[in-house]
């Protein structure tokens, strides 16, 4: 990370993918999807089931998942299997999950 302001607002190409990636965790449906990948790899069936929604809905929230680099993928014979991609994710989450948490009790 760069504590230089001027290299962060010129480095376009880290702004952008950090911009996709706050703009597809900013969806209900999406982090619920995460958060059940923070507790277990899961199938399509699996996520349908846990989450009450369509299989078509929930691949579609996989692919944009997948396509900003948050989930991975793995088939295994004809299921294919989802989790992070990485810790960063998970971390990512966390501290969101903690700040909102902490935001939610300071109220109460």
């Amino acid at each position: 990370m760069t504590e230089n302001f001027k290299d962060f607002v010129e480095n376009e190409a880290l702004i952008d993918n950090l911009s996709g990636i706050f703009k597809v965790m900013a969806d209900p449906t999406r982090l619920k999807i995460l958060y059940a990948l923070m507790l277990d790899t899961c199938n399509v069936s699996k996520l349908v089931e846990l989450l009450g929604m369509s299989q078509s809905s929930i691949s579609h929230q996989l692919i944009l998942l997948k396509d900003e680099g948050l989930i991975r993928s793995k088939k295994e014979g004809r299921k294919v299997y989802y989790s992070l991609d990485d810790e960063h994710v998970r971390t990512l989450f966390y501290m969101g999950y903690t700040h909102a948490e902490h935001k939610i009790n300071e109220h109460d």
